[in-house]
């Protein structure tokens, strides 16, 4: 019997090798005041899923924006990095003047709507993914990735609400459309309905197979397709 060790998945180089799920769950967040943290985030309505506190040297909090798969932890001697060094993070919403809107509601001091002004990487600003010089207003052409706001929590940490409704190509899997909230799915088909509508106007007539169009409308726009014609 062979003593050498046996590799259980194959090597990365290999093509053939079975992918392994690796599911982006936690982002860590370094903060000064714990609970004043544990404030701001609940009262974004965000979910409250752990707050273990050893009653020694540690203490983590867990909270999760609605409909999201990644979660934020803070707490005391959870990261050694300086309070508010956090930048850059993306909270990605289906209609981006109700998520504003619904921040400000709740007390939350939020920038105006901005885009680029298509120079990327261009000006002084603060960076983001799209460029740096901010012109206020949604996108002109209201394109899919390209209208921001932002804010931060009190230690200075901060977020950025991205626009998307249409995915590109390759950023989900084709055989699955999933919604994170009823609010996407109604968003997604208030799109349907209006592209539809389109539709009808190009044939001429009415649609009775509304529903396959619907569905169909649906399931190429997560998958980065064109729509239905």
């Amino acid at each position: 019997m062979s003593t050498k060790p046996v590799l259980t998945n194959a090597p990365a180089s290999n093509p053939k090798a079975a992918a392994v799920d690796m599911k982006f769950e936690i982002v860590v967040l370094p903060v000064s005041d714990v609970d004043r943290a544990k404030k701001f985030y609940a009262g974004l309505g965000w979910r409250l899923d752990a707050d273990y506190d050893s009653g020694k040297d540690f203490r983590v909090i867990q909270f999760t924006p609605p409909g999201s798969g990644c979660s934020i932890i803070f707490g005391k001697n959870v990261t050694g990095a300086a309070p508010g060094s956090a930048q850059g993070l993306y909270l990605i919403v289906s209609d981006i003047a109700a998520a504003r809107a619904t921040l400000q509601a709740r007390g939350v001091e939020v920038s105006d709507v901005f885009h680029d002004a298509a120079g990327v990487y261009a000006g002084p600003d603060e960076p983001y993914l799209f460029g740096r010089n901010r012109v206020t207003g949604p996108d002109p052409e209201h394109r899919s990735y390209r209208s921001f706001a932002s804010f931060r929590d009190p230690d200075g940490n901060g977020w950025l609400f991205q626009e998307i409704t249409s995915r590109l190509p390759g950023r989900l899997d084709p055989a699955a459309t999933t919604f994170a909230s009823a609010t996407d799915l109604a968003s997604a088909l208030r799109r349907a309905a209006a592209a539809h509508g389109q539709h009808e106007a190009r044939t001429g007539q009415a649609d009775p197979n509304w529903p396959d169009w619907y569905a169909d409308f649906l399931v190429r726009e997560q998958s980065g397709e064109a729509p239905p014609q």
